[in-house]
């Protein structure tokens, strides 16, 4: 089977074309996964922040109970 230049040339031009897209749609697929990343990072970000601004509200609730069970035994002391 003979293939001409001509022949050769179209397919070779064809698979250019196709690499080609291939490449924008690896490069499109990039930046999403790089717009993900940043997304990602950012409710880390903010789900840290959340954490550490909850952190004190178990500590306050055994403080005031402490207090409450203070003043209670001392009213109930009689005094």
């Amino acid at each position: 089977m003979y293939i001409s230049p001509a022949q050769m040339y179209q397919e070779v031009r064809t698979l250019a074309e196709t690499v080609g897209r291939i490449e924008s749609k690896i490069d499109g697929l990039l930046q999403e996964t790089k717009d993900i990343r940043v997304d990602l990072a950012d409710h880390e970000a903010r789900i840290r922040t959340l954490e550490t601004a909850r952190w004190p509200l178990p500590s306050l609730a055994a403080v005031v109970s402490l207090g409450a069970l203070g003043i209670a035994l001392y009213t109930a002391s009689g005094r």
